[in-house]
């Protein structure tokens, strides 16, 4: 006695949903990986400025505010801006897209730059 003899269809719908599955759990995998963004840049007017806290709130053109706090060592000073002042904020390190929020830390190598209105 030998091997039972299969057609060629016998063992295809397996092989799909094995494939299907190894399919969805790749997609899934990429999908669960945060991909990095390159520095972004928020562009606004100061509306809240706290020197001795070293905060600020930066709203945007569409009226979303930006709340930083600025590390001492960052090499910002916010001595030189005051309320109203129309700034450019970048942050310089990549930061994962999921991690983008309406609140960062400013650090070294970030910056905020007084813009003309």
């Amino acid at each position: 006695m030998g091997r039972p003899i299969r057609n060629a269809k016998e063992g295809t719908g397996v092989r799909r949903a094995l494939f299907l599955l190894v399919l969805g759990a790749f997609l899934l995998a990429v999908g669960a990986v945060p991909a990095l963004a390159e520095e972004r840049t928020v562009v606004g007017t100061i509306v809240t400025l706290d020197t001795a806290n070293r905060t600020l709130t930066v709203k945007d053109g569409k009226g979303v505010p930006w709340n930083y706090k600025v590390d001492r060592d960052a090499g910002i000073d916010l001595g030189e801006f005051k309320t109203g002042d129309r700034v450019s904020v970048t942050i310089g390190r990549p930061t994962p897209l999921n991690m983008i929020t309406a609140a960062d830390r400013l650090r070294k190598g970030d910056r905020v730059t007084k813009i003309p209105f």
